[in-house]
């Protein structure tokens, strides 16, 4: 991490504009799961502990640039005060006069959460003059970006760190930290397990890992995809025919890099994806033409262990990378592959990253968060960084 962090300025009774990611999932104002929140709390004690003014900032779901009370922020700055154990002022907007008058009365070491920033259309526009105002008004010296999930540029993330001095926060440090180490200084071998809906919109990654790993595990549709390219059998489960020469490309790739490339040769199949209907495992080239591959076997779990096996000459201790369950995790009995994997994963001596999104649900899940090393707060952000790419917010706070 070469950008400036919490610990590299002085923040003693300075008033904060903290933009975090408080887009927790919410149903009917009841708030379920609060992993975003908690992850943000190292950040908030830290600011606290320097009598910090904190004003937050945060999108909820997508309203389409309209305020829509079911994506309102006041259910959720309640179930903030109640897990970070403080109190939690709110105010009914992002910007104007309640916001200067709230931030004038709060008191050092006073926590205030403004409206969703989203009920603004010239949030996700990036709108210059936007991002002055939330800065202007919330009589801000300091910015800190602490919502690694929220990485795409816009006024309350990437804009304000134009307009006031800006900075990481805690979570964003060790998101990147652990990201990058894994991918650019790993302790060998390393090994991807990627997968997803669509190889189309994973090229990039797919690319770049494949020139940086040892071995790369592929799952889920964008398994199919290759399995298309080595003339397998699918039968009707998703995937992208067009992606076919894209993928030789890949293929070609891995050939010039050394870099093993695998599939599932055993899987779940189904005649529905909606509910199990006849499943069965089987091997891939026994699919049949009316027959969805719905996960891999777990099976999968030992190609994973025979490949960190066959690095011998190494360090003794690898580096995994997960980015995609193997199968249709939301029908239970499409989830055994990726319980497999992630119990294989935790049984290996490893530097272990989930690069969150519905991987990192899935762990969440299963109660299974202690088995990795790090679990991604961001599952977009996370493959951002691993395709090689900067984040534009990270990349707009200043230097070290």
């Amino acid at each position: 991490m070469n950008k400036k962090t919490i610990h590299d300025i002085d923040l003693e009774g300075k008033t904060v504009l903290a933009r975090l990611d408080w887009n927790v999932p919410i149903d009917d104002g009841r708030i379920e799961d609060t992993t975003r929140i908690e992850a943000t709390r190292p950040t908030l004690e830290y600011l606290l502990s320097k009598r910090c003014r904190i004003i937050v900032t945060s999108h909820l779901g997508r309203p389409d640039g309209k305020p829509k009370p079911e994506f309102s922020l006041k259910p959720v700055a309640a179930k903030a005060a109640q897990v970070l154990g403080l109190p939690v002022a709110f105010v009914p907007d992002c910007i104007g006069p309640e916001v200067t008058a709230a931030v004038k009365a709060l008191q050092p070491g006073g926590v205030v959460c403004l409206e969703n920033v989203r009920f603004h259309p010239e949030e996700e526009q990036n709108d210059p003059a936007f991002a002055k105002q939330l800065a202007d008004d919330s009589g801000a010296d300091i910015f800190v970006y602490d919502a690694f999930a929220s990485y795409r540029p816009h006024a309350s993330t990437e804009g304000v760190a134009h307009i006031l001095p800006a900075v990481a926060g805690l979570l964003v440090e060790q998101e990147v930290d652990y990201i990058t180490g894994a991918v650019e200084h790993p302790s060998r071998p390393l090994v991807g397990i990627i997968g997803g809906a669509k190889v189309s919109t994973k090229l990039e990654i797919l690319e770049n890992l494949i020139r940086k790993v040892d071995a790369m595990l592929l799952t889920g549709p964008i398994a199919n995809t290759f399995a298309l390219a080595w003339d397998r059998p699918i039968g009707r489960s998703q995937a992208e025919p067009d992606q076919v020469p894209e993928v030789k490309k890949l293929l070609d790739i891995a050939k010039q890099e050394n870099t093993q490339l695998f599939i599932p040769e055993q899987v779940v199949v189904s005649k529905s994806l909606e509910k199990p209907l006849h499943v069965r495992t089987i091997k891939l080239d026994d699919v049949a033409s009316d027959e969805y591959i719905v996960d891999a076997s777990p099976a999968y779990a030992g190609v994973l262990k025979d490949c960190v096996d066959s690095f011998l000459d190494f360090d003794g201790k690898s580096t995994i990378i997960w980015n995609g369950p193997l199968g249709v995790t939301e029908i239970p009995e499409f989830r055994a592959g990726s319980e497999a994997i992630a119990k294989a994963i935790g049984a290996i001596n490893c530097v272990s990253i989930v690069g969150g999104g519905d991987t990192a649900a899935f762990v969440d899940e299963e109660k299974l968060r202690d088995h990795f090393t790090w679990v991604s707060t961001g599952g977009g952000a996370s493959l951002e960084l691993m395709s090689g790419k900067g984040l534009p917010c990270v990349d707009a706070l200043e230097n070290k």
